[in-house]
């Protein structure tokens, strides 16, 4: 297809949501509860990589930044997902302290979205993590110079190369000291559920002084 054709399409590209409702008398009492209501319905439903959330940050000087990560842990503390240290956005977080993430549910017609403050996860909680992880992806996350520029691909397969040969005799891959978690303390958690005819269902839960409320907002 030529490219004014794929242009001229764009306008056309719909969906009709009719998968559901959420009322406020189906959610569960807190955001966090809520959220792993919906983790597990979309593990349920199949979803590849369910706990795929897509995490914005922004510099300094106010440039947004995207890309996807994994959710990796959930509580009444936050939503937690790990990273090299040194990444674009760990740099990001440690200059604003803030961020949001968004769980996109295409096939059930569902979001979810989280805006909070952020806070480095403790060294003990990093490392029950770190050593669940397959020994390769222990091994990446060493030999990987994350969002720096490399040459070409066999700067990459040098550096794996070389980590391999440092802990080839390590029975345990030890955790960087460049790597960790990062822990999103919710101050808004909003749900998100398609309705037919764009009037769809937005629910969120917002903390203010008095503790957590619901509001609904509209589509």
């Amino acid at each position: 297809m030529a490219r004014s054709d794929i242009a001229l399409e764009l306008p056309k590209m719909r969906a009709s949501y009719e998968g559901g409702s959420l009322d406020e008398s189906e959610l569960a009492d807190t955001w966090y509860e809520q959220l792993q209501r919906w983790l597990d319905e979309a593990a349920n439903f199949g979803l590849a990589e369910p706990n795929a959330m897509v995490l914005a940050t922004s510099d300094p000087q106010g440039h947004p930044s995207s890309r996807t990560v994994l959710a990796k842990g959930l509580d009444e503390r936050g939503l937690v997902f790990f990273t090299n240290y040194t990444s674009a956005k760990s740099h990001d977080l440690m200059a604003t302290r803030y961020a949001a993430a968004t769980f996109p549910w295409f096939a059930m017609q569902r979001q979810a979205n989280i805006r909070g403050t952020v806070e480095k996860v403790d060294p003990a909680e990093t490392a029950a993590y770190w050593f669940s992880r397959p020994r390769g992806s222990q091994l990446g996350a060493w030999a990987s110079p994350q969002s720096r520029v490399v040459a070409d691909r066999g700067v990459l397969e040098s550096a794996l190369a070389n980590i391999e040969r440092q802990f080839a005799d390590a029975e345990r891959v030890p955790v960087p000291p460049h790597w960790g978690g990062w822990r999103i303390r919710p101050e808004i958690v909003e749900f998100w559920q398609g309705r037919e005819d764009r009037m769809h269902d937005r629910l969120r839960y917002r903390l203010n002084r008095d503790g957590w409320k619901i509001e609904r907002l509209g589509p």
